[in-house]
């Protein structure tokens, strides 16, 4: 069975926008749910009639929520999404995704125009809608004026992705404060600056998900780089935080760590570092940014994440080795 991408009603309810057979990773293609006889205590305290019933009960509300009426689909709109950063990596395969599966999509850059101006291109080349906008998250400013270059086009603000950042890595006793502050305002003053404006408008609809890419060295750290694993810490703490605060108002807020993911930084690395870092990973091989995409695009409009908030996916997840960077 087909995923179906939200997509966000008058109502304010979300409703299925169309059927998307790429919207689920494949890693959830294959879930099903448990047995109810094992996972409820069904079975000899209860007749096979009663199991049945329930099980009829539970496909029936399966349903409802799959076949949504015709009068809801009637009013759906698109999904208007902001991906920062998504000139190229990671934030470019998030708003490729997003775009191809019928998404309105702000393309966020800071200096990479012509990159941003060619990945909206690619969406608009699928039937999608898209435009770019030059800016630098760590500012105010830029971030309000963004926020509204994208209501002024479409309206409303459904999803946010906090993708863009940046690295200045070095050991800790000959890192300067500016290469730390850097690092801190855009990755992490960033993604406030950018949730706390895109917020207001989604709290006035009582609907809305933000998705925060962090980073496993948020999580275990990683030798010469203090400030981006403090930032990307901090990005995980203020997902959890700010879910609890606006979880009331119908609005997810989560957050991908990825580990290693193939870039223009793991195509530079030697042999020999190349070849530690793929015997720490199960598979092998790095994670590529479409697969990161994949669980990014689940988690902004898949109805089956209206349920998890405040999490911290870790994906692809390996040990850093220390010293990578030097």
């Amino acid at each position: 069975m087909a995923a179906a991408a939200i997509a966000f009603s008058s109502t304010g309810a979300p409703a299925k926008l169309s059927q998307f057979s790429r919207l689920r990773p494949p890693i959830f293609a294959s879930l099903r749910l448990p047995r109810l006889s094992s996972h409820f205590g069904f079975g000899t305290s209860s007749s096979s009639s009663d199991c049945a019933s329930c099980c009829a009960g539970l496909r029936a509300q399966v349903a409802a929520v799959e076949q949504p009426s015709v009068g809801v689909a009637q009013n759906v709109e698109a999904p208007v999404v902001v991906v920062t950063g998504a000139s190229r990596g990671i934030g470019k395969a998030i708003a490729l995704n997003l775009g191809k599966a019928g998404c309105k999509v702000l393309v966020n850059y800071a200096r990479s125009s012509k990159e941003a101006e060619e990945v909206s291109k690619e969406i608009e080349a699928c039937g999608g809608q898209a435009l770019t906008y030059g800016g630098d998250v760590s500012k105010e400013g830029d971030v309000e004026l963004m926020i509204k270059t994208a209501v002024d086009a479409w309206g409303t603000i459904d999803v946010l992705i906090n993708n863009a950042g940046i690295t200045r890595d070095g050991l800790l006793m000959r890192m300067k404060k500016s290469q730390w502050q850097e690092v801190v305002d855009l990755n992490l003053t960033g993604v406030f600056l950018c949730t706390q404006a895109a917020a207001k408008i989604m709290m006035k609809k009582r609907k809305g998900r933000i998705i925060n890419i962090a980073s496993v060295v948020g999580l275990v750290g990683n030798a010469g780089q203090a400030n981006y694993s403090a930032a990307k810490a901090g990005v995980i703490g203020f997902t959890k935080s700010v879910a609890k605060e606006y979880a009331s108002r119908n609005i997810n807020v989560n957050a991908v760590a990825p580990g290693f993911i193939a870039s223009d930084m793991t195509g530079k690395l030697g042999e020999d570092i190349e070849k530690k870092i793929l015997q720490t990973i199960p598979l092998g091989r790095y994670g590529q940014p479409e697969e990161v995409a994949g669980m990014v695009e689940f988690l902004a409009l898949n109805p089956a994440a209206s349920y998890i908030t405040g999490q911290g996916f870790k994906y692809v997840y390996v040990l850093l080795i220390a010293g990578l960077h030097h």
